[in-house]
C-alpha cells in the first residue's frame, strides 16, 4: 500500500501560494497572491523596487510570516514553527543578496556545516560532497581559504554550493547578484543557468533581464504587492500586456 505522503509529493506543485496577504504596518506588501510552481520550473520574479518581490520570496520558507492565506512546499503546508519548520526549511535552499558566510570558517567548512549539523551527515561524506559542489560552482581550488580572501562573485558561488549541500527540493534566490561588481555577475549567473538546466526548481528575484530570458520558464511581474503578469519570458519581453510592465521594461532595458 502506498503512503499518502508519496502521492502528494509526486502530484503537488513544488511551491503553492493561495490567497496570501502580508502587511508591514499599514503597508500592504502582498495582496492576494496565488501562485503554483511545478517541480523543475524556473520562475523569475521582476518588478520595481517595493513591489513585494523579496517579501514573496522570503515567505516561502517563512523568513517572513504571512497574515492570511496558505503556502505549501512539495504538498506540505508551511508549519508555524518548531522542528517541522526547521525540517521544511532544510528542503528549501536560499541564496541572499549578501553572502552570509561564516568569516571564521574556511570555504569547505562553510559548505559542510549544515549537512553535518542539520542532516546529521557523516563528516567524511559531507566533506566529499562539499568538494564536489565547490567543483561544480568552479571554486574547488579555494576550499581552504576564508571568505575574506575571495571575491564577491566567488563568495556568492560558495553560498550557492552551501545551499545545494542540503540537497534541497527547491532553491530561492533573492537578488543574488545585486551586491556584486558588474564583472562578477556573469560568473554567478552561469552557475544558476546550469542549475536550471539540471532541473532544479527555482524562484529567482532579479533585475538581470538577460538571465530571465536565458533561464526562465516563466516571468512574474509584480507591482504594488500583486502579480500583474505571469507569462513566458519571450511574451513578457516582446509583448507585455500591462502599462506597468511596459513602463518598467522601458526604464530597465534602456540602461
Amino acid at each position: 500500500m502506498t503512503d499518502p505522503a508519496d502521492s502528494i509529493s509526486t502530484t503537488a506543485p513544488m511551491i503553492s501560494m493561495r490567497n496570501v496577504d502580508k502587511h508591514f504596518g499599514s503597508l500592504h506588501v502582498l495582496r492576494d497572491i496565488n501562485l503554483e510552481v511545478p517541480r523543475g520550473q524556473v520562475v523569475i520574479v521582476v518588478g520595481p523596487s517595493g513591489s513585494g518581490k523579496s517579501t514573496l520570496c522570503r515567505t516561502i520558507n517563512r523568513l517572513e510570516t504571512i497574515d492570511s492565506g496558505e503556502i505549501a512546499v512539495d504538498g506540505v503546508t508551511l508549519p508555524a514553527e518548531g522542528k517541522a519548520l526547521a525540517k521544511l526549511r532544510a528542503d528549501v535552499g536560499m541564496v541572499f543578496q549578501q553572502f552570509n558566510l561564516f568569516a571564521h570558517k574556511t570555504i569547505l567548512e562553510n559548505v559542510m556545516m549544515a549537512p553535518v549539523k542539520v542532516r546529521r551527515i557523516d563528516k567524511t561524506k559531507a566533506r566529499a560532497r562539499a568538494l564536489e559542489l565547490l567543483d561544480r560552482v568552479g571554486i574547488a581550488n579555494q576550499a581552504d581559504k576564508y571568505p575574506a580572501q575571495l571575491s564577491g562573485g566567488q563568495q556568492q558561488r560558495v553560498a550557492i554550493a552551501r545551499a545545494l549541500a542540503m540537497d534541497p527540493k527547491v532553491m530561492l534566490f533573492d537578488e543574488p547578484t545585486s551586491a556584486l561588481d558588474p564583472e562578477m555577475v556573469s560568473e554567478v549567473l552561469d552557475v544558476m543557468v546550469q542549475l536550471a538546466r539540471d532541473g532544479m526548481t527555482m524562484l529567482v528575484v532579479t533585475h538581470e533581464m538577460g538571465f530571465a530570458r536565458r533561464a526562465g520558464n516563466r516571468v512574474l511581474f509584480m507591482a504594488d504587492g500583486q502579480i500583474v503578469e505571469d507569462t513566458e519570458p519571450e511574451s513578457f519581453f516582446t509583448a507585455p500586456k500591462s502599462d506597468r510592465a511596459r513602463d518598467f521594461l522601458g526604464k530597465i532595458l534602456s540602461h
